[in-house]
C-alpha cells in the first residue's frame, strides 16, 4: 500500500467495516469473495489495513484502532496511547497550548495532545505516513486541533510554539538503531531543536547510556504495565540533570536524589525485583531505602529485606529456599513441593529459562518462581512465590 486514497473513498470504507473482523485464516476466502465485486488492488489495501487495525489495538484500544489508518512502521513505532496521553497531560501541567510534534509517524503522540486541549503542528516527511496522520486527525474528530504537514522537520520553523517534541525514527533497514547519533534526525540535531524552544520532549529509547544525556536535560523512563516502553528527555521544566521512573498505570513517579549504592546484605525472607524503568533510570538505591533493603549482591538489581514493604516501585516474592545452582538439587525440590507452574527469572544467569524449565520437569499442582542469580558473587537459585 503506497496510497490511502482508495481506503479513504466511500467504497474503500464500506470495504474496510466489512472486512473489520477478518480472521486471518480466512482471509484468503474473503479475498476471493470480495474480488469478484471489488477491484483487486483495493480489496488487498483494505484486508492489510485490518490486519494493521488488529496488530494496533493492543496500543491504541480497540474503539480507536478500528477507525484509524496504519502503515506497518506505524504500528511498530507509534508510541502505545497510554503512554502518549502520559506524556500530553505533562505537557499540558506544564503550560504548553501549542507544540510543533516533529517526526510525527501516523500520529499517535499528536493525537493525545490534541486530546488534551493542545493544538499541534504534526510534521513527517513521508508522504504516506503523513496521508495517515491527517487521516486519522479527521477520523477521530481532531482536525481543528491537528495540522499535519508533510516536510523534512530539519526546515520547519517552530518559532511560536510553546514546546517541541521529537521522535526520531529509531529502525533502519536492518532493525533497530542503537547509536543515537544514527536516529533519522540524528540525537544532536533533536537536542539543538530542543534548545531552542520554550520546552522541549524528545523520545529515545530506554536504553540510552546516562552519559549520552545533555546537562540541560531531565531524563524519564517510562513503563507500562511493567514493560519499560521509553525514555523521554525533557528541557525547560526547570530540573536540569533530574532523573525520573515513571510506572503506568498511575502515573507512579519515582525521583532521583543522588543515593549512593545500597549495600550487600544476606537474602533475607523477601525479595523485591524493581520495575525496569527503576533500573533504567538507575533508581534502585532510592527503592532500597524506600523499603528498608539491601542488595543480593552489588552487580545484580535485586533488593532484599527481611519484612515486606509494600512499594509500587518494585514486586515482592517471599523467598523460601535458597541454594547453589544446581538443576538436580532444584528437580529434586520442585518434585518435593508438586510444583507444576515455574516461572524462572533471571539477572546474572546464563542460563536460559526455557532450558532450566525442560531439564527439572516441573509437575503437580502448586506453582513457585526461581530466580536464577548471584548472591554476593555465587551462582544461585532463590525459590519463592508473589507475594499477594
Amino acid at each position: 500500500m503506497n496510497d490511502l486514497a482508495p481506503l479513504l473513498s466511500p467504497e474503500g470504507r464500506a470495504l474496510l467495516d466489512e472486512v473489520r473482523d477478518t480472521d486471518p485464516a480466512h482471509e484468503l476466502a474473503v479475498a476471493t469473495r470480495l474480488r469478484r465485486e471489488h477491484p483487486a488492488e483495493l480489496v488487498s489495501a483494505a484486508l492489510g489495513q485490518a490486519r494493521l487495525r488488529q496488530r494496533a489495538a493492543a496500543k491504541f484500544g480497540a474503539e480507536d484502532a478500528r477507525r484509524m489508518f496504519f502503515t506497518p512502521n506505524g504500528v511498530e513505532q507509534s508510541t502505545r496511547a497510554s503512554v502518549a496521553a502520559y506524556r500530553a497531560e505533562r505537557m499540558k501541567g506544564l503550560g504548553v497550548t501549542s507544540v510543533a510534534d516533529l517526526c510525527c509517524g501516523i500520529g499517535g503522540d499528536a493525537i493525545a495532545l490534541a486530546r488534551a486541549g493542545i493544538r499541534v503542528l504534526a510534521v513527517d516527511r513521508d508522504p504516506l505516513t503523513a496521508a495517515a496522520a491527517r487521516a486519522n486527525a479527521d477520523a477521530l474528530g481532531l482536525t481543528a486541533l491537528i495540522e499535519v504537514r508533510e516536510a523534512d522537520v530539519t526546515e520547519v520553523d517552530t518559532d511560536g510554539y510553546d514546546a517541541v517534541f521529537v521522535d526520531p525514527a529509531r529502525r533502519g533497514g536492518r532493525g533497530r538503531i542503537f547509536d543515537p547519533e544514527a536516529y533519522s534526525p540524528p540525537l544532536s540535531w533533536a537536542v539543538a531543536a530542543a534548545l531552542k524552544a520554550p520546552r522541549a520532549a524528545l523520545k529515545i529509547a530506554p536504553g540510552v547510556p546516562h552519559e549520552a544525556v545533555p546537562a540541560e536535560a531531565e531524563a524519564e523512563w517510562i513503563s507500562d504495565g511493567g514493560d519499560v516502553k521509553e525514555a523521554v528527555l525533557w528541557f525547560g521544566t526547570g530540573a536540569p540533570g533530574a532523573v525520573r521512573a515513571t510506572l503506568l498505570p498511575g502515573p507512579r513517579t519515582l525521583s532521583g536524589r543522588g543515593l549512593p549504592d545500597p549495600a550487600v546484605r544476606p537474602v533475607g525472607r523477601y525479595l523485591y525485583e524493581p520495575d525496569g524503568a527503576v533500573i533504567r533510570a538507575h533508581l534502585v538505591a532510592e527503592v532500597a531505602e524506600e523499603i528498608g533493603g539491601g542488595l543480593v549482591d552489588e552487580t545484580i538489581a535485586y533488593i532484599t529485606a527481611d519484612a515486606p514493604h509494600p512499594t509500587p516501585y518494585a514486586t515482592a516474592y517471599e523467598i523460601t529456599d535458597q541454594l547453589p545452582f544446581n538443576v538436580k538439587k532444584l528437580k529434586a525440590l520442585l518434585r518435593e513441593r508438586e510444583v507444576g507452574v515455574l516461572t524462572v527469572k533471571k539477572r546474572g544467569s546464563a542460563v536460559e529459562p526455557e532450558e532450566l524449565r525442560r531439564k527439572v520437569k516441573p509437575q503437580g499442582p502448586n506453582s513457585a518462581t526461581v530466580f536464577l542469580t548471584r548472591v554476593a558473587g555465587a551462582p544461585t537459585m532463590l525459590v519463592g512465590r508473589p507475594v499477594r
